[in-house]
């Protein structure tokens, strides 16, 4: 179990944790279907893939729970398990930015936003 793959269009879909995925940064759609940009963020969660299975699924189901639930603005989703990141990308709402990764940290208390350091 290496990485899962969420695309949101239609339904979750993992992906094979045994074949070298593709870069993100080819996967990740930049545009929506209308050619307007899209925004990302990425969570760490750390130590995730040093748990027992069953904890990570059960994380990895919660937080597929937040993302269904911001379906309509959410357009994809990476979870890399090597790395313990979560990489999202979603329309351009004003404030998802801040308030989907705030919904994932309520169920995910470990879960860290990554940000830019402020000068």
């Amino acid at each position: 179990m290496n990485a899962i793959k969420v695309c949101l269009r239609s339904e979750l879909r993992p992906s094979s944790g045994y074949r070298p995925a593709e870069p993100l940064w080819k996967r990740a759609p930049t545009r929506d279907d209308l050619g307007r940009p899209l925004s990302d963020f990425m969570m760490i969660i750390p130590s995730l893939s040093k748990r027992p299975e069953h904890e990570i699924r059960n994380t990895l189901r919660t937080i597929e729970q937040v993302l269904l639930t911001y379906g309509h603005a959410v357009v994809f989703a990476d979870m890399n398990l090597k790395l313990n990141t979560l990489w999202v990308t979603v329309r351009p709402v004003p404030g998802i930015c801040l308030e989907l990764p705030a919904a994932i940290k309520m169920q995910v208390p470990e879960a860290l936003l990554v940000g830019q350091k402020q000068d």
